[in-house]
């Protein structure tokens, strides 16, 4: 069947005339943002100030001899720039989606522009029913411009809409004036939680000025913003006018972690610590962030510019609450101390971690609650060590969408989920890391932080009744007990202590036996791995052998036998494989702990190294192990076994972190006249000196690992060593993380 041409020709896309709501009320995320981006416009503008003003109404009008009275709102955005020609506001502000600012980046007073997307102004309708437009340039040219939102919704095309724009001139200063009129359901939207929302939408939107000295780009410093509020019924700050400033909470941080990181992820940083005395910062020494170290991260980041870093940190218990308060949290506008309910209030309202790009801050990051870094899900994972969203303040400075690759969405609503956001999030997350260490050293220190470490020396101490026997003695003294009946008491104390401490005795083996099977976890993880491929095998020729059997039993073949025999000797190859795997578990798979004993050390570390030695190979990690065959030690060897396995599970981990085709482990062991020593190092990228000073490395719950890992297992191995009267401490090396086992020598 042919086709017969009935139509043809060259057509325009023509938009809809509610095309321009739907490109400034709907792409435009809340009210708010709506307001922030006719900020954004008066500072393009190169204006010094803006001013909001939300101005309620209401007009007495007379129907039919009836009194009717209308109430609104007036909203007003007025600046002082340089205002707009007649002709910017007929060929570019009518323009939607006009790539004007685009392609000028910078305004005439040389600030970077806001306002890229062309729609901003066009948010407007969201905010009322009407909007007038009055623009004065710098020579004296007064412009207006009159819409009326419905008229959109109700034209069929754009092109049917008539807006009307007129020119005159003036004696007035230049400058731009938005306002914007809506009804009551407009005026129904601005109770006193949106106002306050509103309030500190605008509090967040420019950061301090100590955190632009990060950012040379920036000059939010220059530009203030008023905020007029109207008479409002029933609100206890009508008719007030007030400077938006930041609470002075942001000074008043207990730890803050600040400085650069460059585009190749080299972390130049300052900590402070408000909680002591000491007003100097420790200088922290410069260190590579390292990417895709995360599994989770499937090897998708990437570096994301220059970054400049300023995160402060609250601590929310009742005391720290009364120490922020004191050190001058005040309302800036009674300048009264606040209340520790208020106290909360405001940190409750200005938490969050923003990004900022020129000064100005991309929305959502940094709302309150929006936790963008997953900082409450690594809380969870470790509560004593990791921050919440709830107590930190953040201001994270990025560079151009060019030359930072973070880009941000058309429709306001924050950061592309691309490879360098994951590097963001990464970055910032090994930054507050920093902190996060050295804020737990801190209060642990100080008693804010209850150490979990010592596990025998607590049940010892729990079974111990030293302390109640001098009581009851100095007890008996005074009220003059004789000392036969003093010899029976304390005969009946000792007598308890004892039967405690066989107890305490089976509680440390219970333990020991539960931190080997822990252990057995990272032992399992491996050997899953190792696993796959006999699986895998077995998967694959058990089918295959199952049909030849069923041709045999048809019609005896003996090339079909010798073929079945060949697959039966290969997975017996596999069995064999298995069994191995398993058997590396034997040391730690005991239900029951047995006596101390007399064993080959270097035997039981090769052993140790072998259920390593696939990943080793993999990774490309040399072990080396230098000891005397002949050298024994006397405890539990599964012990010895968890402290190396915990170990050398660690160096693999901070191996592969190194670009390096020379990554190494070596044990040296050697006896002097009181110890059996042993050394283990590895070349990875070592332990900072403050994690080893603090002795926190074998805190349990502590983890430096990207990602989070259990904290338990330097943990473990020091109780391990413990058990059998030794000690392990790390030492800080510039060439990797050092160990030295110390056992002493019977």
């Amino acid at each position: 069947m042919s086709e017969e041409k009935i139509k043809d020709g060259f057509y325009k896309i023509r938009p809809a005339g509610r095309h321009i709501i739907t490109i400034g009320r709907d792409l435009i995320k809340d009210k708010y943002a709506a307001i922030v981006e006719l900020v954004k416009n008066a500072y393009d503008a190169d204006s010094q100030t803006c001013k909001i003003s939300l101005l309620p109404f209401k007009k007495e009008i007379k129907l039919n001899d009836e009194v009717i009275i209308k109430r609104g709102i007036k909203i007003i955005i007025k600046d002082e720039g340089h205002g707009m020609t007649f002709e910017t506001v007929t060929d570019k502000w009518m323009v939607p989606s006009t790539d004007d600012k685009l392609g000028r980046k910078v305004s005439p007073g040389k600030r970077t522009m806001q306002g890229k997307k062309g729609i901003g102004r066009y948010s407007a309708s969201m905010l009322g029913d009407d909007m007038v437009l009055q623009t004065i340039d710098t020579n004296g040219e007064l412009t207006t411009l009159y819409l009326i939102w419905e008229d959109f919704q109700k034209a069929k095309y754009l092109e049917n809409v008539d807006v009307l724009i007129e020119n005159f001139s003036t004696n007035k200063s230049s400058g731009t004036e938005i306002i914007i009129v809506g009804d009551e359901l407009h005026l129904n939207d601005w109770n006193e939680k949106e106002i306050q929302n509103l309030k500190s939408e605008l509090k967040k939107l420019i950061p301090p000025v100590d955190t632009l000295e990060h950012n040379i780009d920036a000059d939010t410093d220059n530009f203030k913003i008023q905020l007029e509020i109207g008479d409002f019924e029933n609100l206890n700050y009508a008719n007030t006018t007030e400077d938006i400033e930041p609470y002075p909470l942001f000074e008043l941080f207990d730890y803050r972690i600040t400085g650069s990181v460059n585009y190749q992820g080299t972390a130049n940083l300052k900590f402070f610590n408000n909680r002591t005395n000491d007003p100097n910062p420790e200088i922290i020494e410069e260190f590579i962030i390292p990417l895709n170290s995360n599994p989770k991260s499937k090897g998708l980041e990437a570096y994301c510019g220059e970054l400049k870093v300023d995160f402060r940190v609250y601590d929310r218990d009742p005391d720290s609450i009364d120490n922020l308060i004191s050190r001058g949290l005040k309302d800036p506008v009674t300048n009264k101390y606040v209340g520790r309910r208020e106290a909360r209030l405001i940190l409750d309202a200005f938490n969050g971690i923003g990004v900022y790009r020129n000064g100005f801050r991309i929305r959502p990051l940094g709302d309150s609650g929006y936790d963008w870094l997953e900082l409450d899900k690594q809380r969870v994972q470790e509560p004593s060590k990791k921050i919440g969203v709830d107590q930190v303040i953040g201001f994270i400075h990025v560079e151009s969408e060019e030359k930072s690759g973070l880009e941000e969405k058309s429709a306001r609503d924050g950061l592309r989920d691309n490879s360098q956001y994951l590097g963001l999030q990464e970055i910032c997350k090994q930054v507050l890391s920093q902190l996060e260490s050295r804020r737990f050293g801190y209060r642990l220190k100080v008693g804010l932080g209850r150490s979990q470490r010592g596990i025998d020396e607590k049940i010892n101490n729990l079974y111990s009744f030293n302390d109640l026997k001098d009581g009851i003695n100095k007890h008996l003294d005074a009220i003059g007990i004789e000392e036969k009946k003093r010899i029976q008491i304390n005969k009946l104390i000792t007598d308890k202590e004892q039967k405690n401490n066989k107890i305490a005795d089976e509680l440390k083996q219970i333990i020991a036996l539960y931190q080997g099977q822990a252990t057995v976890g990272k032992i399992l993880n491996v050997i899953r791995h190792e696993a796959s491929k006999p699986l895998g095998y077995f998967k694959q020729v058990i089918p295959f052998i199952n049909e030849l059997n069923e041709e045999l039993k048809e019609e005896f073949n003996q090339e079909t036998l010798d073929t079945i025999t060949k697959r039966l000797e290969v997975i017996n190859e596999q069995v064999n494989i298995f069994i191995n795997l398993f058997e590396k578990l034997d040391p730690l798979s005991a239900k029951k702990r047995v006596a101390k004993k007399d064993f080959n050390l270097k035997d039981s570390i090769l052993k140790i190294k072998d259920v390593f030695l696939n990943e080793l190979n993999i990774n490309n990690i040399s072990f080396d192990i230098e000891c005397d065959d002949k050298i024994t030690a006397y405890g539990w060897e599964e012990d010895f076994y968890i402290v190396f396995t915990n170990l050398i599970d660690n160096s693999i981990y901070w191996l592969k972190t190194i670009n390096s085709n020379q990554r190494n482990i070596t044990i040296n062991v050697y006896p002097d006249e009181n110890n059996l020593n042993i050394d283990y190092n590895d070349n990875g990228p070592g332990i900072e000196k403050h994690l080893i000073e603090n002795e926190l490395i074998f805190e349990p719950e502590f983890s430096n690992k990207s990602g989070g890992g259990s904290g338990l297992g330097l943990a473990i191995a020091g109780e391990a060593i413990e058990r059998n009267d030794g000690k392990i401490k790390a030492i800080y090396s510039e060439s990797g993380a050092y160990f030295k086992v110390e056992i002493p020598i019977l």
